[in-house]
């Protein structure tokens, strides 16, 4: 269990730092493609908030990858695919329990989907303070 806990900080401090560079990423491309569409008034908000969502979304799936492969490569599941299917579960907290890790790697999976949880909460406070920033949601003209 301890080499579990240590894999899963080690998975998690990369994660942690995958995620702050993509959100700095995606703010640099937000503005870019903003200033380039601002002419068009009403589209630049659409196109602000669709590179945010497709780059959070890319985020996510680096985040969820580096976890299948960790599985994979410590042979915790039978092949890369099973692996990729059992993290993107794990990391949405979906946890279906189909897949199952060995008793002594489960604290493993436990630490994802905490990981999973808080990037997911990450992305949706970044997602919104966009969308009342730049995108089409301005504070008290929606809610």
């Amino acid at each position: 269990m301890a080499g579990a806990l240590a894999g899963g900080t080690a998975i998690i401090g990369l994660t942690v730092l995958i995620h702050t560079f993509g959100l700095i990423a995606i703010t640099h491309v937000m503005a870019r493609l903003v200033a380039k569409f601002r002419m068009h008034g009403q589209r630049s908000r659409v196109v602000a908030m669709i590179s945010v969502v497709l780059g959070l979304f890319a985020v996510l799936t680096v985040e969820i990858w580096l976890w299948a492969a960790c599985y994979w490569l410590l042979g915790l599941l039978p092949d890369f695919a099973t692996a990729l299917y059992f993290s993107t579960v794990t990391f949405s907290t979906i946890g279906y329990g189909d897949i199952v890790p060995a008793p002594n790697w489960r604290m493993l999976a436990a630490l994802e989907g905490i990981n999973g949880f808080l990037l997911i909460g990450w992305s949706t406070a970044y997602l919104i303070a966009a969308g009342t920033r730049i995108g089409p949601f301005r504070a008290g003209e929606h809610f």
